[in-house]
């Protein structure tokens, strides 16, 4: 599905959806909770679907070896390889799109050392073996979504166990989420400042009534027209006190905003979704002033450091950045993690690779607001992966998005 937007300014009231990653995680505890009817608020999107097909099928399908399809789901499959080993022996997973391109090798290694069976494929991967109360070490800087695999999986076993991280740990507030789920649920870890996790054996998840909050990655696409045309946009249903990393957008964008500094840099390891909105809102940084008028700050340079783990992602979206934003006549340079992005006074129309990539995608489609004439966005049904019905908020709010 391709897309041509009319520029024209957002304006009313939108709720971000419930958050995705949130929603991945209490899914899992209430299904192992037997609880699934006290969830409440969960995200309508592809991965979600991925997750609930296959623990339908981890869960009830009884017969043989199962087969769980990823889609296109990093989370799904991450965080249910070690599961589908202490619940089935193991499983096939399938998946589309880059996801069997994305590392694995820290099962792998872990795999290795116990004598768990594992045989990667073009599009599959086969496990089969078991998981042993133990002591298990992962790197820290390739994902945290390891760690929380093995945080769900652990605590089944019939002994203690322990998570050693070995090197930094990178997006540490998904980890945060994953323990304070996992609490909700009965279930009992230690985090020792993220170097490593004391996991007693013997657990059993417990049912509880959980609501999902909004998602602080998919408002971070409303919080550009937020701050840069205030107050056009009325954000609703976000928890500022939220556990959610990515709740900083708020907060850099704010910084953007009024920071008349002619550079400004922002590190990515935390918070790695959040770059391409995070870009799109440097390209018009030096745009103009919250009402509107000239500041005359153009050519800002705004960096983006720390981001290797993005080349891995849907796209890579480092570089699938950098060609949406060049495609809008945005000035911008890669490194092989980073990115420099300079401020510009103007977005010219043009034609944008959505790159198979939903925040590719709805990037482009807020910076198309901006645009000084049509812009068309190929492949924009990409946003069904997270946000399926992100258009149909944008019309809402006075977007012109035709489907072509």
């Amino acid at each position: 599905m391709d897309i041509r937007i009319t520029p024209h300014a957002l304006r009313g009231s939108v709720t971000p959806p419930p958050s995705k990653s949130l929603s991945h995680r209490a899914l899992i505890a209430a299904r192992l909770a037997r609880a699934e009817g006290r969830l409440t608020g969960l995200a309508e999107s592809k991965d979600i679907a991925a997750t609930a097909a296959c623990l339908d099928a981890l869960f009830t399908i009884s017969d043989g070896f199962p087969v769980l399809d990823c889609g296109e789901s990093g989370s799904t499959l991450r965080f249910l390889i070690p599961l589908s080993l202490v619940l089935r022996g193991g499983a096939k997973f399938t998946g589309r799109g880059r996801l069997m391109q994305r590392p694995q090798e820290p099962y792998f290694e872990i795999f290795r050392k116990i004598g768990v069976h594992f045989e990667q494929k073009y599009q599959e991967l086969d496990v089969m073996g078991a998981l042993t109360p133990g002591v298990y070490e992962l790197p820290g800087d390739v994902s945290s979504q390891f760690v929380t695999g093995l945080l769900y999986a652990l605590p089944l076993l019939p002994g203690d166990s322990e998570i050693r991280v070995t090197s930094p740990l990178q997006s540490r507030e998904y980890v945060t989420i994953t323990v304070d789920v996992l609490k909700k649920y009965g279930i009992s870890v230690e985090n020792r400042d993220f170097t490593a996790f004391s996991v007693p054996g013997n657990q059993r998840y417990a049912p509880c009534d959980y609501a999902v909050e909004a998602d602080w990655s998919q408002a971070a696409f409303w919080d550009i027209p937020f701050f840069f045309d205030h107050p056009n946009i009325d954000l609703r249903g976000l928890n500022f006190s939220s556990l959610q990393g990515d709740r900083v957008i708020h907060r850099w964008l704010r910084n953007m905003l009024y920071d008349r500094a002619p550079e400004a840099e922002y590190d990515m390891s935390q918070t790695p979704d959040l770059l391409p909105p995070m870009a799109a809102a440097a390209a018009i940084r030096s745009y103009g002033t919250a009402n509107g008028s000239s500041s005359g700050r153009y050519g800002q340079v705004t960096r983006f450091v720390n981001a290797a783990r993005l080349r891995m992602k849907e796209s890579d979206r480092i570089t699938a950045t950098a060609n949406m934003l060049r495609s809008f006549g945005v000035e911008c340079r890669e490194g092989p993690d980073s990115l420099a992005v300079t401020g510009t006074d103007r977005i010219r129309s043009c034609t944008v690779d959505g790159a198979n990539d939903h925040r590719i995608v709805m990037a482009a489609a807020i910076l198309a607001t901006r645009a000084d004439g049509p812009v068309t966005i190929l492949g924009a049904e990409a946003v069904e992966k997270s946000y399926p019905t992100f258009f149909d908020e944008y019309r809402r709010l006075g977007g012109i998005a035709d489907v072509l």
